[in-house]
């Protein structure tokens, strides 16, 4: 089973996560944050990653601790449950459409942690939501998960949908990429024979 669980505690956040990557795309996502859970949703939905994931931060003074913190908490959840990366597709990219948003997500399951992230918001909040906070949870969870990650987005005019299609084009290419290929089952798939260095 591709499993793992993580708990994380600092006098900011508290954070108990554990993820499934074999799962049906189940959520229980309660971190105080509402847009952020509605986007935890979607990413667990459309990923088909088994999410739970409970925090409680200091939304007392903003949403940024807990935001970041969970996509620390996330990404290394999704890299314990990794393992040694055997048989996994390793690579995706799509663009994902989100009424007249348009993003491109590219990832590498390398172990070499990088991101590039070209998105914009014309408004700094979705409601109560820094939309820089956006930015904040891919940084945390490439750089936790081990994941070159590439997100633009090409054109859009609605925060919400930008914001949306970011999440939910890296859902689809995790779950890609983190599919077990069944031509390559058992092998790690780099000429180097190892991942992560």
């Amino acid at each position: 089973m591709r499993t793992a669980s993580i708990t994380r505690a600092t006098k900011e956040t508290q954070i108990r996560l554990s993820v499934d990557l074999d799962g049906t795309g189940k959520g229980t996502i309660a971190t105080g944050v509402g847009f952020f859970d509605h986007m935890l949703d979607l990413l667990a939905r459309h990923s088909r990653i088994d999410m739970e994931i409970e925090a409680k931060g200091d939304l007392h003074i903003d949403f940024h601790h807990t935001v970041e913190d969970v996509g620390i908490a996330l990404g290394q959840a999704v890299k314990a449950a990794l393992g040694d990366m055997r048989g996994v597709t390793r690579y995706a990219s799509l663009h994902l459409p989100m009424d007249e948003t348009l993003t491109r997500v590219a990832l590498d399951i390398s172990g070499r942690p990088f991101l590039v992230f070209r998105t914009d918001f014309a408004v700094p909040k979705i409601g109560e939501f820094d939309t820089e906070l956006v930015r904040e949870f891919f940084q945390a969870f490439a750089m936790n998960a081990g994941l070159t990650l590439h997100v633009e987005t090409l054109y859009g005019a609605n925060a919400h949908h930008i914001a949306e299609s970011c999440f939910k084009g890296l859902a689809r290419a995790l779950r890609a990429a983190v599919a077990i290929d069944p031509a390559a089952a058992g092998e790690i798939p780099s000429t180097k024979g190892s991942l992560g260095g």
